[in-house]
């Protein structure tokens, strides 16, 4: 059978499955499209997290960074270390008093915690942009996988994503997402990890990837990493094992994602499923382990995918003579079974070469080196012509470069598709869920039948659906940047409002809107600045890179200073003005300091 038909076969079953569980799992009312009927066992609930939460950019794209920056950039351990202790805030400090609140909805909580409709549609605000943003991330992982495994184009790929995505999320809404996710969760898990294993036993002899990172490279019999770092440093490239020199950006920006995946509302409404408060502290414990099968695997897929990419594009560099090896000819790219991966991402798009000197060759070094260029150009080379390796590929292509069996290699299709589309479907609840319930039902028509509710719900969703689709066609970069963006905004607008909503008495409702305006202006502007085109394509901006940016704190970090300015326009502003009702007040208190675990607060 061939990888196309074996690639269709795997993916079809999968989302065949995905819509089979929707019926099955039919929202029938309000409760159930909003909160799957606050019936999910903790187990289950801890499962559709980790699916929820993993996205495309844990899945696709966070291996491919960590693969092509090492720790030389700081975005890879900003990305382990910000998402998983970002969970970890958001276990112990929120979801069980937001659980026990008893709501529907993150603007719903607010709104009623700061007494304000205003505070809720500004919220819905923050919701509404943080959420857009990252299921943008989501649909780019969407098209990156259709674009290769069903050998479609990306735009292509995003329609069919899209229409499977409206066929489950719209019919089932949470109680039929939560059960997909479950089954999300198992695909993308064992997707992820049998290959981590293939590939660990044939460098190293690990079974345990993560064992594997730190043994010895069996063709070599040296550390994998020190082998890795002598390839890349012999190519002109930084040190794999180096250290970021922009120790500011980098904490600024792991606290970006730590706070700002706290702030997520599709996260936080998971926990709004379960029967009651420890049930969520509960199915948080159980997300954490879940989400700890990938996460612990990931930097070894990364390190492994870079040594196996690099020593595809430059056989001799095994033997650890890299720059005076011979490299790939165009040839042998275009006769040898093995090199086959290469075209097949070409094809893509998010791979390229080009023999720019002509000698039949691909070189393959690091050309921005003064040391290596000019010993590069002394052999008559003309630049690096390995143009394009796009990160989102990294994960996708690995079982390829490794000569897998190729039903890994669908395996792991279906896999990247199911936690892009498990997170663009929470996310997308997100959005319908403040529009209906929040706009619809709770400032425009109060009155509103359930029936009606859940139609308008359903509307919502299918809207929301057709601007992602839209927005993902032309993203501004790859999955996992989008995400860090759609962080860096929750994090500077939702995640102070919750947390000084459930731990400070003071705050009223002029501070709550103050400070979520605040942080959101500021970090919308610094992100426009220098990636504007990310709102209005050709839109002209500052160039982004560290010399531009203020102090040197990246676009993407900017959230935790947006949080900051949140805080600090909340409480000058709570603090000129009147304190919140007494009401208000004891509500407060009843939410921060529960009597017990028993069952929550019914809506």
């Amino acid at each position: 059978m061939d990888q196309f038909t074996l690639n269709l076969l795997v993916i079809g079953a999968t989302f065949a499955l995905y819509i089979g569980i929707a019926i099955w799992a039919r929202a029938a009312s309000t409760s159930e499209f909003y909160a799957a009927g606050r019936g999910v066992h903790p187990v289950l609930n801890g499962m559709a997290t980790g699916a929820d939460w993993m996205s495309a950019a844990s899945f696709i794209s966070m291996a491919g960074i960590i693969a092509m920056a090492g720790a030389g950039g700081y975005e890879q351990s900003a990305y382990l270390m910000g998402w998983t202790g970002g969970y970890v805030l958001l276990a112990l400090l929120l979801a069980p008093y937001l659980r026990k609140f008893g709501k529907f909805t993150v603007p719903e909580f607010i709104g009623d915690r700061f007494y304000s409709k205003s505070a809720r549609m500004v919220a819905v605000a923050c919701l509404i942009i943080a959420s857009v943003t990252y299921v943008i991330g989501q649909m780019t992982g969407v098209g990156v996988a259709f674009a290769r495994f069903l050998e479609v184009k990306s735009s292509t790929g995003l329609y069919i994503g899209a229409t499977i995505v409206f066929a489950y999320a719209v019919l089932g809404g949470m109680k039929g997402i939560t059960y997909t996710q479950v089954a999300q969760y198992c695909v993308l898990i064992v997707a992820y990890t049998i290959p981590a294993i293939f590939i660990s036993l044939n460098l190293t002899g690990n079974f345990l990837p993560q064992a594997g990172l730190f043994g010895t490279h069996s063709a070599s019999g040296v550390a994998l990493l020190a082998k890795l770092d002598s390839l890349v440093t012999e190519l002109g490239f930084t040190q794999y094992t180096g250290h970021t020199k922009n120790t500011l950006n980098m904490v600024l920006f792991t606290m970006s994602l730590m706070i700002g995946t706290a702030g997520l509302p599709h996260v936080i409404v998971r926990f709004f499923t379960v029967p009651k408060v420890a049930d969520a502290r509960a199915s948080a414990g159980w997300a954490l382990v879940f989400i700890a099968l990938l996460y612990t695997v990931a930097p070894a897929v990364g390190a492994m995918a870079r040594l196996n990419l690099t020593t595809t594009f430059w056989p001799n560099a095994i033997t650890g003579n890299a720059f005076d090896g011979p490299a790939v000819s165009v040839a042998d790219i275009a006769s040898k079974p093995e090199l086959n991966w290469i075209n097949n991402w070409v094809k893509t798009g998010l791979l390229k070469f080009e023999d720019k000197n002509g000698d039949g060759q691909i070189q393959y070094y690091n050309d921005k080196n003064p040391t290596v260029k000019a010993a590069a150009e002394a052999k008559g080379w003309t630049g690096n012509e390995l143009t394009t390796v796009n990160n989102d590929i990294i994960v996708l292509a690995n079982p390829e470069i490794a000569r897998l069996p190729g039903w890994v290699i669908a395996l792991v299709a279906a896999g990247g598709l199911a936690a892009a589309l498990s997170t663009a479907a929470g996310l997308l609840l997100a959005i319908a869920s403040a529009i209906s319930h929040d706009v619809i039902k709770g400032a425009i028509n109060p009155s509103i039948s359930e029936k009606g509710e859940l139609l308008a719900a359903r509307i919502a969703m299918g809207a929301a659906i057709i601007v992602a689709t839209y927005l993902g066609l032309n993203p501004p970069g790859f999955a996992a940047q989008t995400v860090a963006l759609a962080f860096g905004i929750a994090a500077a607008s939702i995640f102070p409002a919750l947390m000084m909503g459930i731990f400070s008495k003071r705050i009223n409702n002029k501070g709550a809107v103050a400070g979520m305006l605040s942080g959101l202006i500021f970090t919308l502007v610094y992100i426009f600045i220098y990636k504007g085109w990310f709102f209005f394509p050709g839109t002209n901006q500052l160039p982004d890179n560290v010399d531009n940016w203020v102090f040197g704190i990246s676009p993407l970090s900017i959230g935790t200073v947006g949080a900051l300015v949140n805080f600090a326009a909340a409480y000058i502003v709570s603090l000129a003005t009147e304190e919140p009702p007494q009401e208000v007040q004891e509500l407060i208190e009843s939410i921060r300091v529960p009597k017990g675990a028993g069952a929550a607060t019914a809506h």
